[in-house]
């Protein structure tokens, strides 16, 4: 007697995935910075209500990054975190706030130095991955600058102008002085001459 086979039961469920072709002669995927314009180094001020933005637009990208991470690192070999999440954003992202005097206050071990700082941008492949055709390359094409403003300092506090004094101690000095004299010396005995002429010539 003839035996049927067995029943296979139905899937439950479904497994899929896509395969994303990359041309070897394409180029890499790249950041264009749109805030701030990069004509010239931007300074910013570390204090309260100033946070800064940071934007860009990325070209070229065929492979989506998983996650972007965005830093700021300083002349003097530190490297801090943008933003309020640790530099750690979605590769949606075209943009990022970074409020200075917040990260400030909350870092005190770590401050922000005045000095220039060159910001990095990169997929989770890490700061140094490699160039390859339709991956997103670092980005470290924009730098910028942070100070912190002096507090005022008013006139009754004792407050001085050492250009002021160093410009009054230049005109105190001797050699000045005699050179001022000299000048004046010359000036007039030039001006007598002349007129000495003009009398004589009248005559």
């Amino acid at each position: 007697m003839a035996q049927n086979p067995p029943n296979n039961p139905a899937p439950t469920g479904s497994s899929s995935f896509s395969l994303i072709f990359v041309p070897q002669t394409a180029p890499a995927g790249g950041v264009i910075i749109t805030q701030p314009p990069q004509t010239a180094t931007s300074f910013y001020k570390i204090a309260p209500s100033q946070p800064i933005t940071f934007g860009w637009n990325m070209t070229n990208v065929i492979v989506s990054p998983t996650r972007l991470t965005v830093s700021a690192v300083c002349d003097n070999g530190n490297t801090y975190p943008v933003g309020p999440s640790d530099g750690i954003i979605p590769a949606t992202a075209t943009e990022i706030v970074w409020d200075l005097y917040d990260y400030q206050q909350r870092n005190p071990n770590k401050p922000l130095a005045q000095a220039t700082y060159t910001l990095n941008i990169y997929d989770e492949r890490g700061p140094g991955a490699p160039r390859r055709a339709g991956y997103l390359q670092p980005n470290t094409a924009l730098q910028f600058a942070l100070y912190t403003p002096q507090p005022y300092t008013p006139i009754s506090s004792g407050w001085t102008c050492a250009a002021c004094n160093g410009a009054m101690s230049y005109a105190a000095h001797p050699a000045f002085i005699s050179l001022v004299v000299t000048f004046f010396i010359v000036f007039f005995s030039g001006f007598h001459l002349i007129r000495s002429s003009r009398t004589h010539q009248q005559t």
